[in-house]
C-alpha cells in the first residue's frame, strides 16, 4: 500500500503519533510519503521530553519513507527545509494525494 500522510499540526504529540504510524507502516512493507504543510513545517523543532519528533522523522527516512516540506510555508516562517525534509511544492502535494492508496491528515 502507498500511504500518504499530511501533517499540518505543530502539536508535538500529534506529530509524533503521525510519524509513529508512518514508521509502523514501513515495517509492514508499505510505502510512506509525508508532506508537511502550514504549521507542520515546524516539525523538526518540536522535540519535548516525552515526544522525540525529530528522531521519529529520521527513522522514517532511514527506513525508506520520504518527507516533503511546503516551500511556501517554510518561506513564510523564514526557515529552510531541514535535515530530513525535501523542499517541495503544491505539485508534490498534488502527486502525493493522487498516488496514495490511503491518505491521512494530522
Amino acid at each position: 500500500m502507498k500511504l500518504g500522510i499530511i501533517i499540518s499540526s505543530n502539536d508535538p504529540e500529534t506529530v509524533w503519533n503521525a510519524f509513529r504510524l508512518g514508521n509502523f507502516a514501513l515495517t509492514r512493507g508499505d510505502a510512506v510519503r509525508v508532506f508537511l504543510l502550514g504549521k507542520g513545517v515546524e516539525c523538526e523543532g518540536l522535540d519535548t521530553e516525552c515526544f522525540a519528533v525529530s528522531a521519529a522523522m529520521q527513522e522514517l527516512v532511514a527506513h525508506g519513507g520520504s518527507i516533503d516540506a511546503c516551500g511556501t510555508c517554510l518561506k513564510l516562517r523564514h526557515a529552510g527545509a531541514g535535515e530530513v525534509c525535501a523542499l517541495s511544492t503544491m505539485q508534490d502535494l498534488y502527486e502525493l494525494t493522487r498516488d496514495a492508496d490511503r491518505l491521512l491528515t494530522f
